[in-house]
């Protein structure tokens, strides 16, 4: 443990930080969980509501910094991609 008063704030202030990215990581997994369940049982309908809070949750964890843009990015593609070939 640290012993510099402001060496112990910067402990209490990571794992609030850490806490949080972990809360939206999760809801955004579970987000693409839900799109993928969606995709995997036909229902275009559900898809496409389901790809809407799934690219929502990716593009607020990418503008948060919790996951790397290009990662959003390729991710949103495949999203577009499992809708697309529903529907063709």
């Amino acid at each position: 443990m640290p012993n510099i008063k402001s060496a112990k704030k910067r402990v209490k202030v990571i794992q609030t930080k850490t806490l949080k990215n972990k809360m939206f990581k999760s809801a955004m997994k579970t987000e693409i969980k839900k799109f993928n369940a969606a995709v995997e049982s036909g229902n275009v309908a559900a898809a496409q509501e389901a790809y809407k809070l799934a690219v929502k949750k990716v593009d607020v964890a990418a503008s948060k910094g919790i996951i790397h843009k290009n990662a959003a990015a390729r991710k949103k593609s495949q999203f577009t991609k499992a809708v697309n070939s529903m529907q063709g």
